[in-house]
C-alpha cells in the first residue's frame, strides 16, 4: 500500500485533523494508496507557501532556474520504478504507458529548462525619440495546476513545468485517482533542490473536490490555473476563475477523427488507427475516436482494421502478456457498452470487442456509425472507436468536424497537397498528415478549440500563458510637458 502526504511549503505533512482517502486499484480493488485529504485550511497553506516562496524563485537567475529544473529531470529518471509501480497500482495502466509517461515527463523538464534563457521581450518604436520603450514577460504569480488520471505523470509535470520556467510558485492539485503518481511528482522536485513553497502538492478526497478547488482558485496569490480533464468540469474551472478575473488554460476532452482519403497507404492508415484507438485503453484526450474512410477504400481498410483489433487482447497487465491494460473502472465500462449496445441496436456493425468485464473492456471497433447513435457524438473515452464512410473530400470534413470538440486530428493521403488542403478545413487545435491522432512532444503548442479548451501548453506559446506582458519605459533626455 503506498501513502501520498501533502506537500506545504517543503513538507511532506498529513491533512488537517489526519484526515485521509482511499484509492482502490481497479482490478484488484484492494487499496492501492492511502492519500492525505485536504481541507479548506490546507489548500490556502498551500498557496500561501507559494506566495511567499514567489519573491526569491521569480528572482533566481535563469541558469539556477534552469540548472534546477534540469537536475529534475534527472531525478525523474532514478524514480522511474516507484512512478511506474504507482500509475499502474492507481490506474490499472500497463507498465510501458507509465514508463512512457516517465520519459515524456523528463523530456518536458528539460524543454522547460531550456525554456528559462528564452523569456523575451520587446524594444517598441517610440513616438518621442528620447524614451526607449520596452515589453517584458514577468511571471504571472502563483499557477495552480490541477492534473487528471490518464496521463498522470505526463500531464502532472506538464502543468507545472514551463511555469516554474517562467518564473512562478506552483501548486499541484492532483487527481483523487492518482493521488500518491502526483505525489511523488512533488517528491521529485523537492530532492532536485526545489526551495520550500516553490512546488506544493494537494490531494483531495472526491467529495471535497469542489470546496478545494475553490479555496485554491479564489485565493488572492494565485494568478493563473491550468486544468487538463474532462470537458464538463473543464466547464466548471472556466466559470469559477472567469469570476476571479483569473486567465486559465484549459485542455479538455476530444473526439478525434482519423481521415483515411481514397489515395492513402491502407495499411500505414491501419496501424495509426490502431496505434491512436488503443493505446492506454483509448484514455487519452487525443485517442481516435472517429475513423472517417472514404467510400473508395472502406472495404478494404474495414477488413485490415477489423482483424488487427480483434487480434488485441485487454486483461491484468501485472499478470497477463496483454496490449490493454484496464479502464479506470467497472462504471466507465458499463458506460462503454451502453454506447455500443445502442450503436448496434441502430445499425452499427461490431467488428471486434464489445465484451467488458469488470474494468477490463477488449479492443471495440464499430462499423457503418452515423449521426443517430449516440457513439458518434459522445466523447468514450474507452477502447471504443467508430467507423464513419464519406464520399468526397468535403464530405470528409463535413463529418470531421461535426462535433462539438476541436483537439486533434489526422489526414492520410499519398497525396500532400491534397492532405495539407484537407487538414486546413478541420476544426482542431492541432493535426497530423499521415500519422496519427495520438502525438505529444514537449515543445510544441499543445491545445484545443471548440470544446476541447483554450490556451496552450508548452514551448513559447506556454511562455505567454504564464507571464505578465509588461510595458515600461526609460526616459533619456528631458521631457516637455505643457504645465
Amino acid at each position: 500500500m503506498l501513502e501520498a502526504s501533502l506537500l506545504i511549503g517543503g513538507e511532506l505533512r498529513a491533512a488537517e485533523a489526519g484526515r485521509c482517502f482511499e484509492r482502490r486499484d481497479p482490478l484488484t480493488g484492494d487499496t492501492a494508496s492511502v492519500a492525505a485529504a485536504a481541507s479548506v485550511g490546507d489548500a490556502r497553506a498551500a498557496a500561501d507557501a507559494a506566495s511567499a516562496a514567489l519573491p526569491a524563485w521569480a528572482a533566481l537567475s535563469p541558469s539556477a532556474r534552469r540548472a534546477l529544473l534540469l537536475k529534475a529531470a534527472d531525478v525523474f529518471e532514478a524514480f522511474k520504478d516507484k512512478l511506474v509501480h504507482a500509475m499502474v497500482s492507481e490506474t490499472g495502466a500497463t507498465a510501458d504507458w507509465a514508463a512512457f509517461n516517465t520519459r515524456l515527463a523528463a523530456n518536458m523538464l528539460r524543454e522547460a529548462a531550456s525554456m528559462c534563457t528564452q523569456i523575451q521581450g520587446d524594444v517598441i518604436p517610440s513616438e518621442r525619440h528620447d524614451c526607449l520603450s520596452v515589453a517584458m514577460r514577468v511571471p504571472a504569480g502563483v499557477v495552480l495546476g490541477i492534473a487528471p488520471w490518464n496521463a498522470p505523470i505526463i500531464l502532472g509535470v506538464r502543468s507545472i513545468a514551463l511555469p516554474l520556467a517562467c518564473g512562478n510558485t506552483v501548486i499541484l492539485k492532483s487527481s483523487e485517482l492518482c493521488p500518491k503518481t502526483h505525489a511523488l511528482i512533488g517528491e521529485v522536485l523537492q530532492e532536485a533542490g526545489m526551495a520550500p513553497g516553490v512546488v506544493n502538492v494537494v490531494s483531495n478526497a472526491p467529495e471535497n473536490a469542489q470546496e478545494v478547488v475553490h479555496a485554491l482558485v479564489a485565493h488572492p496569490a494565485v494568478r493563473r490555473v491550468s486544468f487538463t480533464g474532462s470537458t464538463r468540469v473543464g466547464r466548471i474551472i472556466a466559470q469559477l476563475a472567469a469570476s476571479e478575473l483569473k486567465p486559465a488554460v484549459l485542455e479538455l476532452g476530444g473526439k478525434a477523427p482519423l481521415v483515411v482519403l481514397d489515395d492513402a497507404d491502407v495499411d500505414a492508415a491501419v496501424n495509426a488507427a490502431i496505434f491512436g484507438a488503443f493505446f492506454n485503453q483509448g484514455q487519452i484526450c487525443m485517442s481516435t475516436e472517429r475513423i472517417v474512410v472514404q467510400d473508395a477504400v472502406a472495404d478494404a481498410f474495414v477488413e485490415r482494421f477489423g482483424v488487427r483489433a480483434r487480434a488485441l487482447k485487454a486483461g491484468d497487465p501485472r499478470t497477463d502478456k496483454v496490449q490493454l491494460g484496464s479502464v479506470i473502472s467497472a462504471q466507465a465500462v458499463e458506460r462503454l457498452r451502453e454506447l455500443v449496445d445502442d450503436a448496434v441496436s441502430k445499425g452499427a456493425i461490431l467488428l471486434a470487442g464489445g465484451e467488458g468485464s469488470g474494468p477490463v473492456m477488449q479492443a471495440t471497433a464499430l462499423d457503418r456509425v452515423t449521426p443517430e447513435m449516440r457513439i458518434y457524438h459522445e466523447e468514450s473515452f474507452g477502447p471504443v472507436v467508430s467507423i464513419v464512410r464519406a464520399g468526397d473530400d468535403a464530405d470528409a470534413v463535413r463529418i470531421a468536424n461535426d462535433t462539438e470538440y476541436g483537439l486533434t486530428a489526422g489526414v492520410f493521403s499519398r497525396d500532400g497537397a491534397r492532405a495539407i488542403r484537407v487538414a486546413r478545413q478541420i476544426e482542431s487545435g492541432m493535426c497530423h498528415i499521415n500519422g496519427p491522432t495520438v502525438h505529444d512532444e514537449a515543445p510544441m503548442p499543445f491545445g484545443g478549440v471548440k470544446a476541447s479548451g483554450y490556451g496552450r501548453l508548452g514551448g513559447r506559446a506556454g511562455v505567454h500563458e504564464f507571464t505578465e506582458l509588461r510595458w515600461m519605459t526609460i526616459e533619456t533626455g528631458q521631457p516637455h510637458y505643457p504645465f
